[in-house]
């Protein structure tokens, strides 16, 4: 289903070969038309990306970091990183604090030559922000324009035939938790005619383009240093506007009265504009204008263009007419589009749903999702035998599948995905009655709820309604609205607005059980002053726990008939991203928040031991990154998980120290952790790179004895023999090579080596292993080592050219330094 691409970078050479940068999901790079692809941006310290530049005849690579989509979800970067080596290693050349980075021009000839136009902070003015330049390679930077700290660069083009002529849009903007303003006067074009060393504003008040409060976001296309063309986001009002206000917030994000899309097109060098079109460009903004710049056109007819928004239009005519050209495998919501100078009708395409390539100018198209990049905003598992998991992601739905599907395209043949989506939209939270899981809980933005039984096919929106001739002020639903399932009674059903609702009948009625738990409404065109998170206590029905997206954390003891607001000693004015009820002690209970919204990036992490009266901060261990969720441990009291917004973390002391647990994982939002009770599996919802699960069973087992003990390796699982080891099933396919694994606790790093002895004492395989302070997976293959010297008797080759250890009990052994530390006796 993938995720969100924000830029491409394409061989014009070879256009099989091109890289694809997403939002929070890293670079991709394929050579084969995008049948596959590789990361090559998991060694970053960030995968958020706004912007990716390519010398193709160097292959070096920069990468302007920070997602610039201005969204719910765009993280911010660490400035620009440039690879010299395809990805391996990466290198950061400064503008750390800009934040986001919307373009990077890289002078083909002399690559010390670089021009950044940076966005600057989201929530947040800051300086660091317009056009950089530097002319060593990153050493040394000079900012040569600057609006306002309020104001950034949302585009920069450069003429390619003579490069020291270049066009940048400058975008003011004012995002808050409540409010988004993508508009103001600031928000504008300049030129540049000396290779980026000044800059002179050209959309002045006579030139023919808009220059008022109703500028917003500017997305620019260079055909040649006279012809220029400027898709506008317009948030003047339409003439005779309704002045009538959406009935909730999902009807505003569609229902608008402002002008929006519109193209410009200057044939002067930027003196003056004019509008290419008589009509609106209806359905193509709607009221999250801001969202898109998207805009493109033929080198060789400077009438084709292409201009992205929620669909993808094509103009033949210089932009007085438009078509819609994206196709029925084609998702909405278009942010990159590619046009190859060569053969025109072949485009590449990025979306909120991955690539997508067409050869007959979108009479077809390709899709491309072969890698795992969705933007998951929560995950859950349910008791099936093998259980599923299911999955809420940005703009893309909610999906359920079976844990155990490894990524291949036998569907293609079979006919039917593993994964199914059950509702489209902003995927949200999903809840599942543990008595039948085909009747789920889930729905999309702004609390828009449904019961579905997945047996009968059957959906019944469960959202909380006012009665018709209430006189009360609408609920207000937060963009993830939280819902949870009574574990003391799966009928009963928690849902929160900004007060807290429960049903006694699975949503088919609903009654308030709280006072307005937020600070109140705040005027503005976002949600705010939501829930944001619910939590009962599995000890006692009605102790339930909620938090707001305004700093609030309320408990009630009496199923809401009293409520005490709990966060009077927490940080103020900060995002309840969890409040978590223990599963261990009555009196427990866990919260965290979130600054991401005021661009702080500290992470909250406490922990009270009386209801909440008092809390204890525990971060000890974790940098500073926003911290989305904490999850308890169900067997071990003293293992706790968070996830933030570059990685995941474990404690084994109940969170007096935080270590990192991302191996195998690149650094990448972590929005949800569930576990899965039977398998003891650990469920990972990440913002950018899908779903991971690991096995957490060893983590629990780690007692104060074995975390005092210098190595310890766990007990090992006895392998049946299998003569088929080495073989192949039938003659065209995979040999069968088994593996098993040996779980190792370590003290501190070491070298050491695994030996395994047979039943005679002799040494049959040996193997360096570099253990890591705390714990270890080694795997190992069932062979005998193939040094001179090892015994082999008996022992045959197999048809994969492996010799397999024979039926018998062997003993594994880990020495450091002629030190034997551990030996298991196993048998095989």
């Amino acid at each position: 289903m993938s995720g969100r691409v924000v830029d491409l970078s394409v061989n014009p050479e070879n256009p099989t070969e091109f890289y694809v940068a997403y939002a929070s999901g890293g670079l991709w790079y394929t050579n084969n038309n995008g049948t596959s692809f590789q990361p090559v941006m998991d060694t970053a310290p960030t995968l958020n990306c706004g912007s990716v530049t390519v010398n193709w005849k160097t292959h070096e690579i920069w990468v302007g970091t920070g997602e610039v989509n201005a969204s719910r979800s765009s993280y911010a970067g660490i400035g620009l990183l440039k690879s010299s080596d395809k990805g391996k290693t990466w290198q950061n050349l400064g503008l750390k604090d800009s934040h986001h980075i919307s373009r990077v021009w890289v002078n083909p000839i002399d690559s010390n030559e670089i021009i950044v136009a940076a966005l600057g902070h989201l929530y947040t003015r800051n300086e660091e922000r317009g056009i950089f330049k530097t002319i060593d390679g990153g050493k040394t930077w000079k900012k040569t324009l600057f609006i306002s700290d309020k104001t950034g660069i949302i585009d920069l083009q450069v003429v390619s035939e003579n490069p020291k002529i270049m066009f940048a849009a400058s975008w003011e903007k004012d995002r808050k938790a409540w409010n988004f303003s993508g508009n103001g006067k600031e928000s504008a074009i300049y030129k540049s005619e000396d290779g980026g060393g000044t800059w002179q504003l050209i959309s002045t008040e006579n030139s023919g383009f808009p220059h008022d409060e109703g500028v917003g976001r500017i997305g620019l296309a260079v055909v040649n240093e006279k012809m220029i063309y400027a898709v506008l986001d317009n948030q003047n009002k339409r003439p005779n506007a309704n002045k009538e206000k959406p009935k909730d917030a999902n009807a505003a994000l569609f229902e608008t009265e402002v002008i929006g899309c519109e193209l410009y097109k200057s044939v002067d060098g930027g003196k003056s504009w004019s509008k290419t079109h008589d009509n609106f460009i209806d359905d193509m903004f709607y009221s999250y204008g801001y969202y898109f710049a998207n805009i493109a056109v033929n080198s060789s007819d400077e009438n084709q263009i292409y201009i992205g928004g929620v669909p993808l239009l094509n103009s033949n005519d210089g932009g007085k007419s438009f078509k819609m050209i994206n196709k029925e495998n084609v998702h909405a919501d278009h942010h990159v589009t590619w046009i190859n100078p060569k053969n025109p009708k072949h485009i590449i395409n990025g979306n909120d749903g991955g690539v997508n390539i067409t050869y007959d100018n979108g009479e077809h198209w390709i899709k491309c999702n072969n890698e795992a990049v969705g933007q998951f905003y929560a995950v859950q598992v349910d008791n099936q035998k093998p259980y599923n998991v299911y999955g809420g992601l940005q703009d893309n739905g909610v999906w359920v599948g079976p844990n155990d599907f490894e990524q291949n395209v036998a569907w293609h043949q079979e006919g039917k995905y593993p994964y199914q989506e059950l509702i489209g939209g902003d995927g949200m939270q999903i809840q599942i009655d543990n008595r039948n899981s085909n009747i789920v809980y889930t729905g999309y933005q702004f609390g828009n709820y449904f019961r579905i039984n997945r047996e009968t096919n059957d959906f019944n929106k469960i959202t909380p309604k006012l009665l018709k001739d209430s006189k009360e002020e609408p609920y207000r639903f937060n963009w993830q609205t939280p819902i949870l399932l009574s574990s003391h009674n799966q009928d009963i059903l928690y849902l929160g607005s900004n007060f807290l609702h429960r049903s006694m009948d699975k949503g088919e009625t609903w009654e308030k059980i709280s006072k307005d738990l937020t600070k109140g409404k705040v005027e503005g065109n976002v949600a705010f002053g939501t829930l944001t998170t619910i939590s009962e206590s599995q000890f006692k029905f009605g102790l339930i726990y909620v938090g707001s997206d305004d700093g609030y954390v309320h408990v009630t003891k009496d199923g809401g008939e009293t409520w005490k607001k709990i966060s009077n000693n927490l940080p103020e004015n900060l995002w309840v991203s969890r409040v978590v009820a223990s599963s261990h002690r009555l009196e427990r209970v866990y919260a965290t928040l979130n600054g991401y919204r005021n661009d702080d990036f500290t992470s909250y992490i406490y922990v009270s031991e009386d209801y909440g009266d008092t809390w204890k901060l525990i971060t000890h261990g974790i940098e500073n990154s926003p911290v989305n969720v904490i999850y308890e441990d169900d067997s071990n009291e003293n293992v706790l998980y968070v996830g933030t917004d570059n990685s995941l973390f474990a404690s084994i002391n109940r969170g007096e120290k935080w270590f990192d647990f991302s191996e195998n994982m690149p650094n990448v939002a972590v929005h949800d952790i569930k576990l899965q009770s039977e398998a003891r599996e650990l469920i990972v919802g990440t913002h950018g790179r899908s779903i991971y699960k690991v096995d957490v069973s060893y983590l629990e087992k780690l007692t104060n004895e074995i975390l005092d003990s210098e190595l310890h390796l766990f007990d090992i699982e006895d392998v049946i023999f299998s003569k088929n080891w080495g073989k192949k099933m039938y003659t065209w396919g995979d040999y069968y090579q088994p593996k098993t694994d040996f779980w190792i606790y370590s003290k501190s790093y070491r070298k050491t080596q695994l030996n395994i002895y047979n039943s005679k004492d002799k040494l049959v395989f040996k193997k360096d292993v570099q253990l890591k302070r705390g714990l270890n997976k080694v795997q190992y293959d069932l062979i005998y080592s193939k040094e001179k010297g090892f015994s082999q008797e008996k022992v045959i080759k197999a048809d994969d050219g492996n010799f397999y250890l024979l039926k018998g009990k062997y003993k594994i052994a880990i020495e450091d330094k002629n030190k034997v530390f551990e030996i298991n006796e196993k048998k095989k």
